[in-house]
């Protein structure tokens, strides 16, 4: 290969990564930038415990090599503090972005998709549409008039909720769960609230855990659907869901959650589970709420659907919000706080 004059390396994972990658560098007369997104002895941590001898050696290993870098990078501002003053590493923050595919998604594409989903997923399924006009083409959501083709959204349509995973033990869905059963409960108790359709997207190894807990459930008015979706379907089905959820916990307390900067492209507002730095990205009642267990969410979940499907709520003031402040994209982001960063000799 030719030479280079930067190698960039995101961490975690960094072992052996960066140790290899410090030796090349050494070899090459390169620099190391690391881009630091979590350490990766507290994801280790969290399913063999901290006293375990692999962890103690990786948190060693980070701390030695880490430092060796030429410049490092961080998602937080709270990491890059923790960096600075337990690792002796000076670092640039440079918040998560979301590319451009990220945005609200037009009605005609929602349709397309929600179609194309109501084969696999009968919870998109419009369930009175063998009674009616079989030329209109329906889902639960969408209709599309055959005239002209104009879509518009159903006033009886349920909310679309959202939540994606990777199933993995720092994400407790057994709270977005609790808080669907408490949902249910307003509903039945009289409670002026749609019906829910939650999806959770994404694949990982407790997946097949929860979803034997979801089909335990009885719920009349919340149906849940748990897909893995193409690659290109994923941002549409965000752009195109009423509110999203997040219950991703640092393993270190320092890193953002990138779901989130994802959803917040998309302008859709969130309830996010509280964490040391998540105030960095989720502004408490401007863009998104802040909850701690199960029964705060359910509350939250209440509060907000209360005027669905009315723009006029608290829902549709914090998409108003994430309309009015959007940020940089990932590029622009890019271009202002790295290039200058390797662009310096």
């Amino acid at each position: 290969m030719e030479l280079q004059s930067q190698i960039l390396m995101q961490n975690p994972p960094g072992l052996p990564g960066i140790a290899v990658a410090w030796f090349v560098c050494v070899l090459r007369g390169s620099r190391l930038v690391i881009d630091w997104h979590n350490y990766g002895f507290t994801i280790m941590a969290l399913s063999l415990g901290p006293a375990h001898p692999v962890v103690r050696l990786a948190k060693w290993y980070e701390h030695f090599f880490g430092p060796l870098a030429t410049n490092s990078l961080c998602v937080t501002n709270a990491m890059k503090d923790d960096l600075q003053k337990n690792w002796g590493v000076r670092a640039t923050t440079l918040y998560d972005r979301p590319p451009s595919i990220f945005r609200e998604t037009p009605l005609k594409l929602q349709h397309e998709l929600f179609t194309r989903l109501v084969d696999v997923y009968p919870q998109f399924q419009d369930p009175g549409s063998e009674e009616e006009d079989v030329e209109v083409e329906r889902t639960v959501f969408s209709v599309r008039d055959p005239a002209d083709g104009t879509v518009t959204l159903r006033t009886n349509r349920p909310a679309l909720l959202i939540s994606s995973t990777s199933w993995t033990e720092d994400e407790d869905f057994s709270i977005l769960l609790k808080a669907l059963e408490d949902y249910e409960v307003f509903v039945k108790g009289g409670a002026s609230l749609p019906s829910l359709i939650c999806v959770i997207t994404g694949k990982g190894p407790q997946k097949e855990h929860y979803k034997k807990i979801i089909d335990s459930l009885r719920l009349e008015h919340v149906k849940i659907c748990t897909p893995w979706l193409e690659a290109e379907d994923y941002p549409v089905l965000l752009g195109s869901a009423d509110l999203g959820v997040c219950l991703h916990k640092s393993s270190s307390g320092l890193d953002l959650p990138m779901k989130v900067v994802d959803m917040f492209g998309c302008c859709l507002p969130v309830c996010a589970i509280s964490f040391h730095c998540l105030h960095e990205l989720v502004k408490h009642e401007e863009n998104g709420l802040i909850f701690k267990d199960s029964a705060e969410l359910s509350q939250q979940l209440k509060c907000l659907l209360s005027e669905f499907p009315s723009s006029d709520g608290k829902l549709g003031t914090f998409r108003k919000n994430l309309r009015t402040s959007r940020g940089q994209r990932w590029d622009d982001n890019w271009d202002q706080n790295v290039l200058p960063l390797i662009s310096s000799r």
